[in-house]
């Protein structure tokens, strides 16, 4: 019998997929907490107009660098939350390596976290797996 991943593992693979990252980026993303849930709350939801849980990933929550000064002070720190059970549905379905889809989501709201487009992550993630 084969156990799904847990959010330990799940962690562990974000962690390593912001390690590979590029040197520049990774030194801005040490105070970036990693959450691992079983799936986005309903207000998460609600506040992005997704009706189905399992069609959210990975949510960052904070503000973007861009937006940030250096007369910020007392805020939370950056969250990049990953939905568990979404992930590993999506796991299955596609057929993509978890680390390759962890890596890919964890670019993703690290991009949000630098105030990236589309198109930058996508460069980013190619430099990072080479494809």
């Amino acid at each position: 019998m084969v156990l799904a991943p847990d959010a330990d593992a799940l962690e562990m693979l974000a962690r390593r997929a912001i390690a590979a990252m590029p040197p520049l980026f990774r030194e801005h993303l040490n105070g970036i907490a990693i959450q691992i849930e079983e799936f986005a709350s309903e207000a998460v939801l609600a506040e992005l107009g997704i009706e189905d849980p399992w069609d959210l990933t990975g949510l960052y929550e904070g503000r973007a660098l861009t937006e940030q000064s250096i007369w910020d002070s007392g805020g939370l720190p950056p969250v990049i939350r990953l939905y568990r059970r979404p992930l590993l549905e999506e796991w299955v379905d596609t057929g993509v390596a978890l680390d390759a889809l962890i890596a890919h989501v964890i670019v993703h709201e690290v991009g949000h976290h630098f105030g990236f487009s589309d198109e930058d992550m996508h460069a980013i993630e190619k430099d990072m797996t080479g494809s």
